[in-house]
């Protein structure tokens, strides 16, 4: 039966209780339904790369299942995040391009399948669907010791729905705000005694809150499971995915009239001050596989590899630039209402091949239990990224535009931004250690990184040793207190956009003690996992991306410190109560750098305070049996918007927020229609302020209406 939120029709309110499984006579009336059995995450697979349950496990890691994601309707990674402890979305309001994340303060990267995803130079994200996954694992803290290519914050690591052994499926149809229209489906299926197929797809036409702005999507990806043996299994694993979105999608709106008051009026967070002609294309598709084979009851070995391809491609992106006009240079806007237009124009490709081979050894000596993993991994990838950028004359008024077409529509792509080659390896060992109640976890690796530039001829070779240790005890209550010291290490793909040269690799470290409960000791029926954590994190040459003339302008800031506590709940209770509830403080400071303005100031986007809570009821018997509702509040602290520094003397906060959440539904035997609600009251705030031309709003209401039918 597949992880998603589902409807089982059991017993009677009074069978239950009695436990009689004499009793097969259930009426309408009295019929139980259990929604989203699989609501609270177990096992921690990406944080071990094994099936070491997370009590165990001495890190903090977030793991958003299917069920959350189907019952709180998340459409796309930056959602799935809004009651998850130290990791914060949206923070350039609904993007339909990428999922735009920091977490404990760093940008993570992107992982799929265990496997480093395609990403591009600038964004490290590649925007694959959320519908296309099982699972969605955010590690927290330095990963390297077991994937090399982690920056300190952590990473996330999303698993794509497999094939199973009995027929299922689903098929549902979504409508909503801003003319909202989706079809998705999943299906699972037998060929035969030894194969398995699924097939995952989905059709996507939306709007936005901006004016002119739409977004076609489209999904498929198929898996296929061989049994070619009692102890061998072989998974086939692929995706295809295209994008088209029309018109700005993104903010770039000016700090009078959205942060600071503006004489003339609020702008509304609709105005678009692009082009409707702006296009954004994307393709990419990725063919893999994971094989298992075990030789005994001790040995087992893993192979996982996929070939990816990623090409975007902006033609035309037109946005308002500059701010409001100030021609005399006074520091006053002449009207307070005509803004620059420049076209920014931008394509990229990414090639890439990794792969991931480890032998899995659990035996037993003495009263001392491993769980050994011995691994080698191998990554390769071809990215080519060119820009064009015309510094427009023509203007645009911000309370009555009228989409003229710009001087230059297509400045082409006349300069080259990124030619590199990067071979990445890396052999890596854990032990995970038992004796009795207490577990220790030691984890090293080894990582040799040659990075070739394309443009200049030149090759930069990067080596590391980076190790995780951890200690945890499992009290029999089910209380679980740790401790660990990881470091980091990241090659970073890229050129400098002040000095030229290539970027330096990244070095990180981190402490963290924290606390688990799995609900262990609590009576039957009751299903949660509480984690707290405090922790400090120091890093080295540190990638931010900084607002400039043109939108992709990164540097390396020199060392960042970051020091936080995190308390996150996940639980449900007897089968009727699910709740999300999460608390993050998060004290960030650039305390090296070679802009003397960034010392002292905190990183952008990372908001202090971050709480959230979420409750959701199902009626089980009686007249109302079927029924849900639930409710959420999230709130997020205002952050920085950039870093200060010469070319951006007055920085700007985003404001603080308070966001309500709400769902209605109703369950009845294969179908479940629902109604989801996000920011129902359509709180009007600003998510960033990069500088004076680089405002966002944050996301504003959304209701979506979902039926699904299950089969």
């Amino acid at each position: 039966m597949f992880a998603t939120t589902m409807i089982v029709a059991l017993a009677a309110p009074a069978a239950m209780a009695q436990d009689d499984s004499d009793n097969d006579e259930t009426s309408v009336q009295d019929t139980i339904y259990v929604i989203a059995p699989d609501f609270v995450p177990r096992e921690g697979q990406s944080a071990t790369k094994s099936n070491i349950a997370l009590i165990e496990t001495p890190q903090s890691v977030s793991v958003i299942t299917r069920d959350q994601i189907d019952l709180l309707n998340f459409i796309d990674a930056q959602q799935a995040v809004r009651y998850t402890s130290g990791v914060f979305g949206e923070n350039y309001g609904p993007d339909l391009r990428f999922d735009f994340v920091t977490v404990r303060g760093f940008t993570p990267k992107q992982y799929i399948d265990g496997l480093a995803a395609p990403v591009s130079t600038a964004i490290y994200s590649v925007g694959l669907d959320l519908y296309a996954f099982e699972s969605f694992d955010v590690l927290k803290g330095p990963s390297a010791a077991l994937y090399g290519n982690s920056p300190p914050g952590g990473l996330y690591n999303q698993t794509t729905r497999r094939p199973e052994d009995e027929f299922s499926g689903e098929l549902s149809v979504k409508y909503g705000t801003d003319d909202y229209k989706q079809l998705a489906g999943t299906m699972t299926t037998p060929l035969g005694d030894d194969l398995s197929f699924r097939l995952t797809g989905l059709i996507r036409d939306r709007g936005a809150e901006r004016d002119h702005v739409s977004a076609k999507r489209k999904l498929l990806a198929p898996s296929l499971t061989w049994d070619i043996a009692s102890d061998t299994e072989l998974t086939l694993l692929g995706y295809y995915q295209s994008d088209e979105v029309m018109g700005d999608t993104n903010g770039f709106l000016p700090v009078y009239g959205t942060l600071l008051p503006n004489p003339v009026g609020e702008i509304d967070p609709s105005t678009n001050l692009g082009h409707p002609e702006n296009r954004f294309d994307r393709e990419q598709w990725g063919l893999g596989y994971e094989f298992r084979h075990a030789f005994n009851d001790m040995v087992t070995f893993i192979s996982n590899s996929k070939l990816s391809d990623y090409d975007e491609d902006t033609p035309t992106g037109i946005y308002g630039s500059g701010g409001v006009i100030d021609n005399d240079f006074d520091g006053v806007p002449d009207d307070y209402r005509t803004v620059l237009q420049s076209n920014f124009t931008y394509r990229e490709s990414v090639e890439s091949f990794a792969t991931d081979n480890r032998f899995d050894i659990d035996f037993d000596a003495g009263n001392i239990k491993h769980d050994i993993i011995v691994g080698y991994d191998y990554r390769e990838v071809e990215n080519v990224a060119d820009f064009g950028f015309f510094y427009g004359t023509d203007t645009i008024d911000l309370f009555n535009p009228v989409y003229d077409y710009p001087a230059d529509l297509t400045p082409g792509y006349s300069f080259a931004y990124n030619d590199q080659t990067l071979q990445h390896s890396g052999f890596y060992v854990q032990d995970h250690i038992g004796l009795g109640n207490l577990f220790f976890t030691l984890s090293g690796r080894y990582d040799d990184v040659t990075i070739e530039n394309n443009l200049t001829g030149g090759e930069t070779e990067q080596d590391a040793f980076t190790y995780r240790v951890g200690a945890n005890y499992v009290f029999e209550s089910g209380i679980a207190p740790y401790i660990s010291y990881a470091t980091s290490f990241e090659p970073v793909i890229g050129t400098d956009s002040v000095t030229g040269n290539d970027f330096e690799p990244s070095e990180g470290e981190q402490i963290e003690a924290g606390v688990k409960f799995d609900a262990r000791g609590l009576p039957d029926g009751y299903e949660l996992l509480l984690t707290g954590a405090v922790y400090q994190i120091t890093q080295s040459n540190v990638v931010s991306t900084s607002p400039s003339v043109t939108p992709v302008f990164g540097t390396q800031t020199g060392e960042v410190e970051v020091q936080g506590a995190e308390i996150e709940l996940v639980s449900r209770i007897n089968d009727q109560l699910s709740i999300n509830a999460s608390y993050s403080y998060t004290d960030s400071e650039v305390v090296k750098s070679s802009t003397p303005q960034e010392v002292g100031a905190p990183l952008p986007v990372t908001p202090e305070n971050k709480a959230s809570i979420f409750a959701d009821y199902s009626f089980v018997d009686g007249l109302l049996a079927g029924f849900g509702i639930g409710a959420g509040v999230r709130y997020t602290s205002e952050s920085q918007g950039a870093l200060p520094g010469p070319f951006n003397p007055v920085v700007y906060t985003g404001e603080e927020s308070t966001l309500f959440d709400a769902i209605v539904r109703y369950d009845y035997q294969d179908w479940r229609f629902a109604l989801n609600g996000s920011n129902i009251l359509d709180e009007k705030y600003v998510a960033r302020c990069a500088g004076p031309a680089g405002c966002t709003y944050g996301a504003g209401q959304q209701v979506i209406a979902t039926v699904t039918k299950k089969f």
